[in-house]
Order: structure tokens, then C-alpha cells, then sequence
């Protein structure tokens, strides 16, 4: 029971982690109709980030993972005015060539030995240390992943169901041209979907990454699974996004743990197809 317990607590930190990345991504598609393969990039960069104001600026974890959420934020906002809202009336494809071609361009700019290189960089964990629950032994970075991603996700929850400016998020999600003929500012909204894609990507990477290394290639890997969880949740489902990342951390740590972990990925996977071929809609229907 006690190993059992254990694998429990570590599907909930990476399930935590895989919410967080995908929710981003499902708002960005849900309001923008864009799957935005840069997403994985943008949590790459925030890790690097994090790394960067940790060594460079000195500062604590707390001040270098809200940096990193910020640096990241402005940078996704910034790609929605100058690459995807150009593009908003071009075939579905450039859009998907478009950020593709940033994903690629992000990881070589990390990778260029002047900027980080291309060999992986450890962050120490801010907690140090291990804690034992009822026999159960964990460290505290896990515990730290768990409580901030409920959080972070209670206060996304809020932030859209209680707050005028999400509301309006809501409302272009169920309409775009409806939301422009009421007077939303359709064009501060793409901005600030974007900007809040960012911040929840950065906060996962900064999390995720004093238990893995640090390095260019983790966004393509990230790209894969979230793009997994939101179809596997139903494109632009909020509901679906959380669901559809815990129910595939679970699938791959205790697929790992019982089967083998060289084959985690490929269960997590597995389980996908097998869903998609009961549900193909996904588990969440979305309107689109």
C-alpha cells in the first residue's frame, strides 16, 4: 500500500505539471483556434529562465520562477501580435508552420554556445530533503509541484469564472465574432490569452525542473503530450485539459512502475488511441 501510495503522489506532481502546460494551451486554442506548436518552446524557455535568474541574478526560487513567468508571458504576448494575428485569416496551416518555425528557432537560440549551449543544466531543489506522510516517503519539491498547481489552478478558475476579463476570454471562446459586435477588444483579449498560455507554461518548467534536467530539446517531448492531453480531453476544454493530464500521468507512472519505465511513454500513448477509438470526440465535447 505504502508503494502504491507513493506512485499516487508522484502521478499527482506530474499530473499537476502536464495541467498546467495543457491549460495553456487549450485557452490559446479555445480562444484563438490555433493549435500553437511553439507552446513546448515557451516551456523550454521558461526553464531556462528560471535557471538564468537563479545563477545570473542571484535571486531566490520564488522571485526567479515569477521572472520566468513574466519573461514568458511578454514574449507570448509579443509572438500574438507580430506572428499569429498577422496570420489570422490565412489557411489553418501557415499558423501551424508559423509556430513550428518558432519552436525550431527557440531551441537553436538556446542551444547556441553562446546563450546556454546544448548540454543540460541542473536547478537545486528550494526544499531540499525528504518527508515521510503515513510511510510514505516523498521530497519536498513534489509536495511543492502538488500544492502549487492546485493553486495555480484554483486561482485560473477564479480568474475565468469570476472576473470581467475572463469573462470576456469565455466569451470569445463561445464566439469571436460575437464577442467583437458586443465591444470586446477581441485584439486585447488574443494578447492576454497568449500572455497567460506563457505564464502557465513557465511556472510548470520551473517547477518540473529541479527533479529533471534542464535542456533545449524538453519542449518538443512537453509538445507531444500536451497536444496528447488536450485531444484526448477535447480540443478547447478547459475540464478536459485537466482531466486528460492527470488521467495521463497516471497512466504513465503506474504503467512504469508495474510494467517497465522504458515503456511509460509508450502506455501513456497507448491509452490515448485506445480512448480516441471509444471516444473520438475526446472525454470533454467542445462546441467546435
Amino acid at each position: 500500500m505504502s508503494t502504491v501510495l507513493q506512485q499516487l503522489f508522484n502521478a499527482l506532481a506530474l499530473g499537476g505539471v502536464y495541467a498546467l502546460v495543457a491549460l495553456g494551451l487549450t485557452l490559446v486554442y479555445g480562444v484563438m483556434r490555433v493549435p500553437n506548436f511553439a507552446h513546448g518552446g515557451l516551456y523550454m524557455l521558461g526553464a531556462y529562465l528560471t535557471y538564468a535568474a537563479l545563477t545570473g541574478l542571484k535571486v531566490g526560487y520564488v522571485p526567479a520562477l515569477i521572472l520566468s513567468a513574466l519573461g514568458v508571458a511578454l514574449l507570448a504576448a509579443f509572438m500574438e501580435r507580430v506572428i499569429f494575428h498577422p496570420l489570422r485569416n490565412a489557411p489553418h496551416v501557415h499558423p501551424m508552420i508559423a509556430a513550428i518555425g518558432v519552436l525550431f528557432f527557440l531551441e537553436a537560440l538556446i542551444s547556441h554556445p553562446r546563450v546556454f549551449g546544448p548540454d543540460f543544466k541542473q536547478i537545486a531543489e528550494p526544499l531540499p530533503g525528504i518527508v515521510n506522510l503515513g510511510g510514505v516517503t516523498l521530497t519536498w519539491q513534489r509536495l511543492l509541484i502538488i500544492a502549487a498547481s492546485v493553486l495555480v489552478m484554483l486561482g485560473l478558475n477564479y480568474f475565468l469564472k469570476r472576473t470581467l476579463t475572463g469573462a470576456t476570454i469565455e466569451a470569445m471562446s463561445q464566439n469571436r465574432e460575437g464577442a467583437r459586435l458586443v465591444g470586446i477588444n477581441t485584439n486585447r483579449v488574443g494578447m492576454l490569452t497568449f500572455a497567460i498560455s506563457g505564464a502557465l507554461a513557465a511556472v510548470a518548467a520551473s517547477l518540473i525542473a529541479p527533479i529533471n534536467a534542464v535542456t533545449p530539446s524538453m519542449g518538443e517531448v512537453m509538445n507531444l503530450k500536451v497536444f496528447a492531453i488536450i485531444i484526448l480531453g477535447g480540443m478547447g476544454s478547459v475540464p478536459g485539459a485537466i482531466v486528460g493530464a492527470f488521467l495521463l500521468a497516471f497512466t504513465e507512472v503506474f504503467g512504469g512502475f508495474y510494467i517497465s519505465l522504458d515503456f511509460a511513454d509508450v502506455i501513456g500513448f497507448a491509452m490515448l488511441v485506445v480512448v480516441l477509438a471509444l471516444r473520438p470526440q475526446g472525454l470533454f465535447r467542445k462546441g467546435t
